[in-house]
């Protein structure tokens, strides 16, 4: 009953244990990450707080990068070295590494040694040539992306079961954050297009208020005008009309339509 209980957290490694007190290091920071994914706002923003967050708080981790799916193409927008975009091309070039597979199993994926693991035998000595010998991926869980998380280091076995914890929470949050920051643009986007539509009725109808005093026509007949000239000139109604309004100027309409009388 007393004996101290651990959890396994890697199913790749089954010795691998987290006790009390590893646990405790685990998530000592984790209110801390979250509130710093959280507050980033924008996309963007958060892209660039979770790697530099993996560098700051995941031992084992000397560089991040973020592997995502966009279309049909794969791009690597964030990262905290250059080192990782190159090592990131590697893995298209070559089709096969962990990040990819990451996103392809939609697991966590860690090579102890790319230098010797026969999962991606182009890949891993080119890797480690270039100086990277371990590398962690974890995949991102939010509908609105697809991708992965994705931790290199210099040494072999740099990242421990602690480290791996710590890439799975990272990994949990950070899709989340995403997630948020996504939603967060789409209703600043469907505000700005609110202000935008209020104000070009407004501009619109000024100009039709306008050209219906100074020709004594009907409002269809004023807005008439404005669709022509926007049509003739080639410009948005909207722009037709503040122009009318700052200038004063009845704008060209081209030819009378045949259709009018």
């Amino acid at each position: 009953m007393g004996a101290k209980r651990s959890m396994s957290v890697d199913p790749a490694d089954s010795n691998a244990t987290i006790d009390a007190e590893s646990l405790s290091v685990l998530t000592a920071n984790l209110s801390e990450t979250a509130r710093i994914l959280f507050s980033a706002g924008g996309v963007r923003s958060t892209l660039e707080q979770v790697v530099a967050v993996a560098v700051h708080t995941i031992e084992g981790c000397d560089f991040a990068g973020l592997f995502l799916i966009e279309g049909d193409v794969v791009v690597t927008p964030v990262h905290t070295d250059p080192i990782v975009e190159e090592i990131d091309n590697l893995q298209r070039e070559s089709g096969g590494g962990p990040c990819l597979d990451a996103i392809a199993r939609r697991v966590m994926v860690y090579g102890e040694d790319l230098n010797s693991d026969a999962r991606w035998p182009e890949f891993g000595p080119e890797a480690a040539e270039r100086g990277i010998r371990s590398a962690l991926a974890l995949p991102l869980t939010t509908n609105g992306t697809n991708g992965a998380v994705n931790l290199y280091a210099r040494y072999p076995a740099a990242f421990g079961v602690v480290d791996r914890g710590k890439g799975v929470i990272l990994a949990s949050l950070a899709s989340v954050a995403l997630s948020a920051a996504h939603s967060l643009e789409d209703e600043e986007r469907r505000i700005e297009n609110l202000h935008s539509a209020l104000s070009s009725r407004e501009v619109i109808g000024q100009a039709q208020g306008i050209l219906m005093e100074r020709e004594r026509i009907a409002a269809n007949q004023a807005f008439d005008v404005l669709r022509r000239a926007s049509q003739y000139l080639n410009i948005k109604l909207r722009e037709v009309a503040q122009t009318l309004v700052d200038t004063g100027e009845r704008p060209e309409t081209g030819p009378p339509d045949r259709h009018q009388r």
